[in-house]
């Protein structure tokens, strides 16, 4: 009963502080108590997201017979003058040993899917259904005019997939489609888009993230070299996104980068540990694997964030 308390109370949390980040995200005052309910589109969008993640996970380990607990969620207070999306995610823990690779995958792999299948909902709903020009311009008055404020401006990466739908699902001819500059203030979009952050963020192919779990199932011991080219590539985006802070720009990385390997390499780990039995993969899971991947293609943005005067 406690443990039910304790997952539930992170949920109400989370719900909370994601509720208050999509307030924010609109440049709307998110200490008014009427303005919480602007903020639910994109909490509920977000959470339906980390949920079918994780879910996932857990209904694949159900099925396999490997022991599992329910979601933490991670809440992430609002902090002023900070990149807040209103959680840090959420993970579920496995409670019993991994039998084989086949198991190890299918836990593995459950995740990624079942959140990118959510990620495509909340970003086809977004992109079917924008708001008309009145929207940006309640939030930004002066966007349309020629001399519009100057300042810090805050930009998000797109996606491959991400400019996929926005291609084929609008017609900027007919309907204003926000650029990557003002997607935020769209919480269907902006949801959408964190999820295909979240879906790269795990899958990249170190340690015992969900694309650790595919690379050391398929590959075997050659994950160990895998892992390692990855993680020198984060390295080098990282460092490539710090040198905008000396006012060189490659036009690529992200600072963050950098902190995100550098907790892969020490508590995450690079390698996979092994499981009790080494069995090869059938084909068919190698296929949904290598699918996998080619979400992780379709979802990853070398600079995910940038900003420009």
């Amino acid at each position: 009963m406690k443990k039910i308390i304790l997952h539930s109370s992170l949920f109400i949390i989370t719900f909370f502080t994601t509720t208050i980040a999509g307030v924010t995200w609109l440049n709307i005052d998110a200490f008014q108590l009427e303005n919480f309910s602007y903020g639910l589109p994109y909490a509920v969008s977000l959470l339906f997201i980390l949920t079918a993640h994780e879910f996932g996970h857990y209904f694949a380990a159900r099925y396999h017979g490997v022991a599992a607990t329910l979601p933490y969620y991670i809440p992430f207070p609002p902090v002023p003058s900070f990149l807040n999306f209103g959680t840090f995610g959420a993970v579920i823990r496995t409670k019993s040993p991994i039998p084989n690779k086949k198991v190890m995958f299918d836990i593995g792999v459950a995740g990624p899917i079942a959140g990118f299948a959510a990620t495509l909902i909340v970003l086809i709903y977004g992109f079917t259904h924008l708001p008309g020009k009145e929207f940006i311009l309640h939030i930004h008055p002066e966007y349309f005019s020629p001399y519009k404020e100057t300042g810090l401006a805050l930009g998000f990466g797109e996606p491959l997939l991400y400019k996929i739908l926005s291609f084929t699902l609008t017609n900027p001819m007919n309907e204003f489609v926000p650029p990557m500059s003002e997607m935020y203030h769209y919480p269907y979009l902006l949801a959408g888009w964190f999820g295909l952050f979240v879906t790269a963020m795990n899958l990249i192919p170190i340690g015992q993230l969900d694309g650790g779990h595919l690379s050391y199932t398929m590959f075997g011991e050659k994950h160990k070299l895998l892992s390692r080219f990855v993680f020198t590539l984060l390295i080098a985006m990282g460092i490539a996104g710090g040198l905008e802070n000396f006012n060189i720009n490659l036009g690529f990385g992200w600072f963050g980068w950098l902190f995100w390997a550098l907790a892969l390499y020490f508590i995450v780990k690079l390698d996979h540990p092994p499981v009790e039995e080494e069995s090869e993969l059938s084909e068919g899971r190698k296929a949904v694997g290598w699918m996998t991947f080619i979400i992780f293609l379709l979802s990853f943005v070398p600079t995910p964030f940038s900003f420009s005067l």
